[in-house]
């Protein structure tokens, strides 16, 4: 069998190649994720017990079954199954996250630049603790949503709420907090790409921030005053955070010098053939 460079002198790999590449890095990812599965249901009762925690905390889910404990209700012979298999596969996809983000990568990084992985290496490790930052938030925040509304029950009135509707509710909020604080991080991103200068997010500031408000009041699923700026406030500090960083970032561009400075529009700018040079040997490298 030919090796890679032996198949093609630049080190490209041919289409079959790639989708050989392809499959097995799937198959990979769907065995860990089976694998985390399998996990997740085993660890379900104490991963519900968590998830269920900021409901049970509320005085409106108690005094309904035997005992006055903390009760969520199934209206279907098989929901009960579907909510630990749901349960189960979130489990499964975060415990797995290891593995199928090093498969994606794998997969992805050889035709990637030098610089272009940097990039990566940055997204991804200010990406992930975002996202838990935002579902920690989300979490502490749950119970706010649902007192709320809970506070209008009369008294002499019990709410049956499904365990459907507050599975949804929860991972609705964990889902919109997490991805929210990823906002900052790809006005960063657009700014080191030269696409979005810190010039236009100062002009574009105050919409922007209104915009997080207006977003924040839509996409929470109470849709409730105080989580509606428990969401809004941190996005806000971290956008303007990001818009730091990038007039930082702008400023220190500027301080670079101009290579095409001094020069007339009908004269050759000069080549840096150390630099294409260079760049031709990452090509050659490149799969």
């Amino acid at each position: 069998m030919r090796t890679q460079s032996q198949a093609d002198p630049d080190g490209r790999m041919p289409l079959l190649d790639h989708l050989r590449e392809l499959r097995n890095r799937l198959i990979k990812a769907i065995l860990a994720f089976l694998a985390g599965v399998i996990i997740g249901w085993l660890l379900f009762n104490p991963v519900w017990e968590f998830l269920k925690e900021p409901y049970c905390s509320l005085p409106q889910s108690r005094g309904v079954v035997e005992g006055n404990k903390c009760a969520l209700y199934v209206n279907g012979i098989f929901s009960s199954f579907f909510l630990k298999l749901k349960i189960s596969c979130i489990i499964g996809g975060v415990v797995s996250a290891p593995v199928w983000l090093y498969q994606l990568w794998a997969f992805v990084a050889p035709g990637l630049y030098k610089r272009e992985r940097r990039w990566t290496y940055v997204f991804m490790g200010a990406a992930i603790p975002l996202f838990f930052v935002g579902t920690a938030l989300a979490y502490v925040t749950v119970d706010k949503g649902l007192a709320l509304f809970l506070g209008f029950v009369a008294e002499d009135v019990k709410p049956l709420i499904t365990v459907d509707s507050y599975l949804g509710y929860v991972l609705t909020m964990l889902l919109v907090f997490g991805l929210t604080f990823e906002l900052p991080l790809f006005v960063i991103i657009l700014n080191l790409a030269g696409v979005l200068p810190s010039a236009r997010i100062r002009k574009t500031q105050r919409v922007a921030i209104f915009g997080i408000f207006v977003f924040a009041a839509v996409a929470t699923p109470s849709a409730d005053p105080f989580t509606m700026l428990a969401l809004a406030l941190p996005t806000v500090l971290l956008f303007e955070i990001a818009a730091l960083l990038a007039f930082l970032n702008d400023r220190r561009k500027a301080r670079r010098p101009d290579p095409y400075a001094g020069l007339s529009d009908d004269e050759a700018s000069p080549l840096d053939l150390a630099g294409i040079d260079a760049e031709l040997e990452r090509g050659e490298r490149r799969p």
